[in-house]
């Protein structure tokens, strides 16, 4: 959580940046004042502190003290521990485990209710008005947009995903307001994706990124889904980086889908079902 609000930090006004070394300078002490002292500390006023709240992702002063709490006294503690070529096949299991675990924990701590809450209400109210829902990513990212495409098929909604940068401008193109993307990329900074994120929203599409804080395409979205690790971006096999987007992507699914409402949604997924049975051996 903090590493994030360090990451923002050249992005926020200059009010909110105060408010943003307030809470780095003294994180348990910005979890525990009033937002009256923590406005004459910063030398803002109240209302700014509360921005600066929702400027980073929360629902709020409340929801960001809650998980600022949680972050400096439960501690999660994240040791990425990078796979070394002598490691022998029991550490690399060990390793490649303990990243996506304590990547998970670090997510689940850090994640924005209110973010997750906003792209979910966005992905239903697209649903419902029978607009389109399309996935955007390339490379690694262009299998988590297809895995995304998957999950929401199931549910009954009209969606495609694209992984080749050619297919997501056109496609963008010919988006329009009421329909929604969501872009996926694990740097941020992917120009394909940036051209077809821009395009989209140009043309009053809503649009959803899932990404790194502080990169190009965290701000060009309307809606951003923050994904850090400490995992580098010129790694030839990105593994935390594609599980954290798979992980969020069920969390989207999972929330559109308690939207839509079991009563539509379960007598077709059991048909569904009913209908695979002939594709398995007894």
């Amino acid at each position: 959580m903090l590493d994030r609000i360090k990451a923002s930090m050249p992005s926020l006004a200059p009010a909110e940046q105060r408010v943003a070394r307030l809470v780095l300078g003294d994180p348990r002490a910005f979890a525990n004042l009033p937002v009256s002292e923590l406005a004459e500390r910063a030398h803002v006023s109240k209302p700014t502190v509360v921005r600066f709240c929702r400027s980073m992702g929360y629902d709020g002063l409340s929801d960001f003290k809650l998980k600022l709490a949680g972050s400096v006294s439960e501690g999660v503690p994240f040791i990425h521990r990078s796979v070394d070529a002598d490691d022998k096949p029991g550490d690399v299991l060990v390793k490649v485990v303990d990243n996506a675990v304590a990547a998970f924990l670090k997510y689940r701590n850090d994640a924005s209710t209110y973010a997750i809450e906003k792209a979910a209400e966005a992905l239903a109210a697209t649903h419902k008005t029978g607009r389109r829902i399309e996935f955007y990513g390339v490379g690694n990212s262009g299998v988590v947009a297809l895995d995304a495409q998957h999950k929401f098929f199931r549910l009954g909604i009209n969606t495609i995903s694209y992984s080749d940068g050619h297919m997501q401008v056109m496609s963008a193109t010919l988006l329009g307001p009421g329909d929604c993307v969501v872009v996926i990329s694990n740097s941020g900074r992917t120009r394909d994706l940036m051209d077809a994120c821009d395009i989209a929203r140009r043309n009053g599409a809503t649009t959803i990124v899932i990404t790194a804080t502080g990169s190009p395409l965290a701000t060009a979205g309307h809606i951003h889904l923050a994904a850090d690790h400490p995992e580098g971006y010129d790694r030839y096999s990105p593994m935390v980086s594609r599980l954290l987007h798979l992980m969020i992507v069920d969390v989207l699914a999972t929330v559109v889908a308690l939207r839509i409402g079991g009563g539509r949604l379960q007598p077709m997924l059991r048909e569904m079902k009913n209908n695979l049975r002939t594709k398995r051996y007894a």
